[in-house]
């Protein structure tokens, strides 16, 4: 487990990543159900600029107090953004919850906007001014290098995204569990077949919960041995009707990049 915590290392010991101060409210219940306030408190909000008015775009993780991370997809250079922290509900004015500008972002090179199936679907985003960590703001964990989860393994996908597909955001963040797929199903045939790379990780097939629009670049995080969360995958691409059977949401392998993410965030 890497914990990245390079802009501020004292801080960061007291505020270890990946042990929320409120624990999420834990439930395999078919379908998403809101989040606990905070219980996530790694997830952003990647908003744009729509006409003076800030609206979400993608999920996000916050992985140091200057460095978010999310799915290159969601990066376009001709779009400013903020990232919105320590977010329960999109539309209140929410106690502890901060807006913070974007400096630059920095997409994977070997991406391309025409396929985001084709890997490499991964993007940071720097913070002009490093974030104050507190109860509801709290680093997301980066599991060690090329760790591969076993199939079925327990995760939980989150964000604001569609509640079903041509439907709108969700205000309040949403979490479902979604258990890994492992790879040698995830590419069979008749599930996503060779669309997918050994740098992603597929989770959810029952056909009923999955990610949808605006749950992009968004977290999969999974507890290991020591309860500590880890931020497995981002979300990558899924159904166009969001939820279909074998059909799982796709994330980009978070430990497919440890080396990428720590070279960007040391160099830039």
């Amino acid at each position: 487990m890497i914990c990245f915590a390079l802009a501020a290392l004292l801080v960061a010991t007291v505020h270890s990543c990946g042990t929320p101060t409120y624990q999420p409210t834990l439930s395999r219940v078919v379908g998403g159900v809101n989040a606990r306030p905070n219980s996530w408190p790694w997830q952003i909000s990647l908003q744009i600029d729509k006409k003076g008015n800030w609206v979400h775009n993608c999920g996000g993780t916050l992985i140091d107090q200057r460095w978010v991370l999310t799915a290159a997809h969601c990066i376009s250079k001709k779009i400013t953004y903020r990232v919105a922290l320590g977010k329960h509900v999109l539309s209140a004015n929410e106690p502890g919850s901060v807006f913070a500008a974007v400096e630059k972002t920095f997409c994977h090179e070997k991406f391309s906007m025409l396929s985001a199936a084709s890997g490499y679907d991964i993007a940071l985003v720097k913070l002009a001014a490093p974030v104050v960590l507190d109860d509801k703001i709290e680093l997301g964990c980066i599991p060690a290098p090329d760790t591969i989860l076993p199939n079925n393994y327990s995760c939980y996908i989150t964000g604001w995204g569609f509640m079903k597909a041509g439907g709108a955001v969700s205000d309040i963040l949403q979490q479902a569990f979604l258990p890994v797929v492992d790879h040698t199903i995830c590419s069979k045939p008749d599930w996503w077949g060779s669309i997918v790379k050994q740098s992603m990780v597929c989770a959810g097939s029952d056909g009923i919960v999955s990610g949808c629009n605006g749950d992009s670049g968004g977290p999969l995080s999974c507890q290991n041995a020591n309860s500590v969360w880890e931020v497995h995958g981002i979300v990558s691409f899924g159904s166009i009707f969001c939820s279909q059977k074998k059909k799982p949401t796709v994330f980009t392998r978070v430990s497919a990049f440890n080396d990428w993410i720590s070279k960007k965030m040391m160099n830039n």
